[in-house]
């Protein structure tokens, strides 16, 4: 019977309880994630791997970004793509590789259509800031 599964995990949705109180309106500050607050940490990831990663590789991020910025200020990101950009920053700028990895990969999952053209870049940034000396 249902009633032996016991109640369901309090993980994710109790934690996220006080945070909800203490924003009024979560929806609204999800949609509207500023598009520096993204792209700057990128940008400035990108200039720290410049001295030891291959010119060629640095201009290509460099040009999916652009596209990311591009796609951002036109409108075509969806709320969900840019509060999770925010989180793959935010883990990023934390060194906690495999969470900004694993965001990655969860937005080519779920928004292959909207992040294809420039998640490889991210993708690749991730990669290259890891293995900075």
């Amino acid at each position: 019977p249902p009633r032996a599964l016991g109640p369901p995990p309090a993980g994710p949705v109790g934690a996220a309880a006080p945070r909800a109180e203490a924003r009024p309106c979560p929806e609204l500050r999800e949609c509207s994630v500023p598009a520096d607050t993204v792209l700057a940490p990128l940008r400035a990831a990108l200039d720290s791997c410049r001295p030891s990663v291959q010119k060629q590789v640095c201009n290509d991020i460099g040009r999916r970004l652009t596209v990311l910025e591009d796609a951002w200020a036109q409108g075509k990101l969806s709320a969900p793509v840019r509060k999770r950009m925010s989180l793959l920053v935010q883990e990023l700028e934390q060194q906690h590789w495999d969470a900004a990895d694993e965001i990655h990969r969860s937005l080519m999952v779920d928004h292959v259509n909207e992040v294809s053209q420039w998640m490889v870049g991210v993708k690749r940034l991730i990669a290259e800031t890891r293995n900075l000396p």
